[in-house]
């Protein structure tokens, strides 16, 4: 019998071997495989997936390798800097960015975060983009102040060069009433066509706010919010466009929502001093210009100084 033991013995020896050598040879959990290191920052084999997946699924394409592996470099080396001249994104600039992102979206962060996962791309890897640019950014703004100042004789000359100068040159202040149509939970197709109607009517019936309003509250079903007020520069073009042509004392087609079917009620329209929303375009344009081009320059200079390695 201790013959047997010491048969089993090397057996036993090399088995453990074995499990051991596998182990070593299988391939490790994607994120201990670091593929670079930037600036002491490592960059996984996981981010890079997670990066493609956020590129294709923003953009429609599918980037290369390399471009990836770039664009994560640069986000490492953005960061660094940043931190260099004290700036550094807090993370509550991070979750309030993605609850905006949600809020698009008519979602919560919760259900966001499930529909990103869903897609197999982690909050994460968003919430990493999101702290490199806005850091970027912060970066930029400061330390170029200067250049990315914009005069009215710059925007005046830029309107001029425009081919498509826009018809809406002054701005307006508007007072708009949110009306809902309520959508229960669960409604079919059928349902969603009655309330429709309903909306429709409305929406024929309404000439007035002063009765249009009380109309409205009156009917079963339908929720008149508090007012609100925006300048014609802070709304999406096509509702700039859509009151434009609007009488006042009237309602906006119905748009369906996560809580039913959406009119808004133009019940005010006055010239504004502020900005019109084409000189607001034409503004932005330069600004984008010159801190893509400051940006650019500044971090092909610090990306020479950077220490990247790779694995």
């Amino acid at each position: 019998m201790p013959g047997m033991r010491l048969n089993l013995r090397p057996v036993q020896l090399w088995l453990a071997c074995a499990v051991a050598l596998a182990a070593l040879a299988a391939p490790a959990p994607a994120r201990a495989q670091v593929v670079v290191v930037a600036n002491g920052s490592p960059i996984t084999e996981i981010d890079i997936q997670q990066r493609m997946k956020l590129i294709n699924a923003a953009n429609h394409k599918n980037p290369s390798r390399q471009e990836v592996i770039n664009e994560l470099i640069d986000d490492r080396i953005k960061i660094a800097k940043a931190k260099t001249y004290g700036v550094e994104v807090t993370d509550t600039e991070i979750d309030n960015g993605f609850e905006n992102m949600a809020r698009r979206q008519r979602v919560s962060s919760e259900q966001f975060a499930q529909l990103l996962e869903r897609s197999g791309i982690s909050p994460g890897a968003i919430k990493a983009r999101m702290r490199a640019e806005l850091a970027w950014s912060q970066l930029v703004r400061g330390k170029f102040g200067g250049a990315l100042q914009i005069g009215e004789a710059d925007i005046a000359t830029a309107m001029r060069e425009r081919k498509d100068v826009e018809k809406e040159t002054s701005a307006y202040l508007y007072t708009l009433y949110p009306i809902t149509v309520v959508l229960e939970r669960g409604q079919g197709e059928g349902g969603i066509d009655g309330k429709r109607r309903v909306a429709e009517n409305l929406r024929g019936s309404f000439t007035s706010c002063s009765e249009g309003l009380a109309m409205a509250r009156a009917l079963r079903d339908v929720a008149v919010r508090e007012p609100i007020h925006r300048n014609s520069a802070d709304l999406p073009q096509q509702l700039r466009e859509l009151l434009g042509g609007m009488e006042v004392g009237r309602l906006t087609t119905p748009e369906v929502t996560a809580q039913g079917l959406q009119m808004f009620a133009l019940c005010e329209k006055k010239a504004s001093t502020g900005e019109s929303a084409a000189k607001r375009e034409v503004r932005e344009e330069i600004f984008n210009k010159r801190f893509e081009a400051e940006g650019k320059k500044f971090l092909e200079e610090i990306r020479k100084q950077a220490m990247i390695e790779y694995k």
